[in-house]
């Protein structure tokens, strides 16, 4: 598969839940090597439409990937009780038995990348203050890394992410996109990312589709982000998602 090439068309797509209409004919498509946005305000639909994408809920119209295609999903977050006796290496070893692999995907995901100097001080912190570590004790930022790491275990061609900073205070933001930036250009991975902030939106992605149950707009962030769309979106709070260059 080639870059540029198509791998995921969406025609009329349609979602229903209890007799309301949550996605209506909604028709885009993805190439190979593409970051896609999904903006919209809240009760758009956007995360129902990453579950129509992952064949998790009845919908009509077509979605179709390309054959062969391997998808991986970082959800926003999941909730994990504190005293729930999981670790972390536990929880990756129900996905992957190799700890040498697990360790590589940590690393590749920048967990302690403070030891990255130091090939074996780096294992031995993996090891001692991460994959020891039970689930629900880490971090906002250190759990983020690890649900994408879980993900990335599956060798995925395309990565959904949902609202990948949620939950994660401003500086860790801007580390997480850098890392789903350096994720795209060292593995070539198409990705479709749920995001709330525009100037995210404007520095990251390539494409962007503007969602509040239907399309407003779609295309590249600079042409199709204009106040028009912005305002049927958001309204009369519109001035606030403006970006900033």
């Amino acid at each position: 598969m080639t870059q540029g090439e198509n791998i995921l068309t969406v025609k009329n797509l349609e979602a229903r839940f209890d007799g309301e209409e949550i996605l209506k004919n909604l028709s885009f498509s993805v190439n190979k090597g593409d970051v896609l946005a999904i903006v919209g305000p809240n009760g758009a639909g956007k995360s129902v439409l990453f579950r129509a994408l992952l064949g998790l809920i009845p919908y009509s119209g077509k979605i179709e990937w390309a054959k062969g295609l391997r998808v991986g999903y970082v959800p926003q977050k999941i909730a994990i009780d504190r005293e729930l006796p999981l670790s972390t290496e536990e929880f990756l070893k129900f996905k992957e038995k190799d700890e040498a692999r697990i360790i590589s995907v940590l690393k590749s995901v920048g967990i302690g990348s403070e030891h990255k100097n130091n090939p074996e001080h780096h294992v031995r912190h993996l090891k001692q203050h991460v994959l020891s570590q039970r689930l629900g004790w880490l971090s906002g930022g250190q759990m983020q890394r690890v649900l994408i790491a879980w993900a990335l275990l599956d060798n995925p061609d395309v990565l959904l992410f949902d609202e990948p900073t949620a939950g994660i205070d401003v500086s860790g933001e801007e580390t997480i996109y850098n890392l789903l930036k350096k994720l795209h250009g060292g593995r070539n991975m198409t990705m479709l990312l749920i995001s709330h902030d525009l100037n995210i939106v404007y520095k990251y992605a390539n494409n962007v589709l503007c969602l509040n149950k239907e399309m407003i707009c779609y295309g590249t962030p600079s042409t199709a982000l204009d106040t028009e769309s912005l305002t049927k979106l958001y309204g009369g709070e519109a001035g606030i998602y403006k970006h900033e260059h």
